[in-house]
């Protein structure tokens, strides 16, 4: 959104997670959200983490914001435990369950926001008519599951659709990307729209991932004026 600076959530499915302590502290100063995802291997092929690893994150960074991405189905049958943890925002996915507006509504009745995300091979146009119930949209930009994939580019032509459904919807909503993300497409990511970039392998896989985090910031810059140029 115009005149807010791109965030950058380091996610960290791509810690060690035997140091997973000493990698976050590697980061904590330059990263302003933590990502944390969950996987129940039948949404997803992949079992990841739990409520009592959030209990844990926001026990020793009270003050940091905790960006959770559940992939589990059915979503509604997970989000309570979550929820009792605070979250800074829960996100689900709209193609886990039929009753997506009970789920987001549920959510914003506990206090916190909530988020909506879509794998890469759904079409954008089943969230239109939820937009304006969510503080965040995650487009999927690899297949989820596991981390360290390739950017999918056809993908930003979603990010596209909802900056500009944004602006004509006066809705306040961020747009946040996941999969493949890194200093190499950061620009590309912010010009088409992007608010938030969640980037996993690309900075935990180097040996300085808070250097990482600055160069994306850099180029994430690059991408809000170029996106800013493309919206006169």
């Amino acid at each position: 959104m115009e005149g807010r600076s791109v965030i950058i959530s380091p996610s960290l499915l791509s810690a060690d997670v035997l140091n997973m302590e000493r990698d976050i502290e590697k980061i904590e100063r330059e990263a302003e959200w933590l990502h944390l995802d969950i996987m129940d291997g039948h949404f997803v092929p992949n079992l990841s983490y739990g409520p009592s690893l959030l209990k844990a994150l926001r026990k020793r960074y009270p003050d940091k914001f905790i960006d959770v991405h559940i992939m589990v189905e059915p979503p509604e049958a997970f989000t309570g435990m979550f929820l009792a943890e605070r979250p800074s925002v829960l996100t689900v996915h709209a193609e886990a369950t039929p009753h997506i507006h009970r789920v987001l509504q549920s959510i914003r009745h506990e206090g916190v926001p909530c988020g909506v995300s879509i794998n890469p091979g759904t079409p954008v146009e089943v969230l239109y008519p939820i937009l304006h119930m969510v503080d965040l949209v995650l487009i999927m930009s690899v297949n989820p599951g596991y981390g360290g994939q390739s950017f999918i580019p056809e993908t930003l032509k979603k990010v596209s659709a909802l900056a500009e459904w944004r602006r004509t919807n006066e809705c306040g909503y961020l747009i946040q990307m996941d999969g493949g993300i890194g200093p190499d497409n950061t620009e590309l990511a912010v010009s088409h729209g992007c608010d938030v970039l969640v980037a996993g392998s690309a900075i935990f896989g180097k040996p300085d991932p808070a250097a990482v985090i600055r160069e994306m910031r850099v180029n994430a810059e690059r991408g809000r004026q170029v996106g800013k140029k493309g919206n006169l």
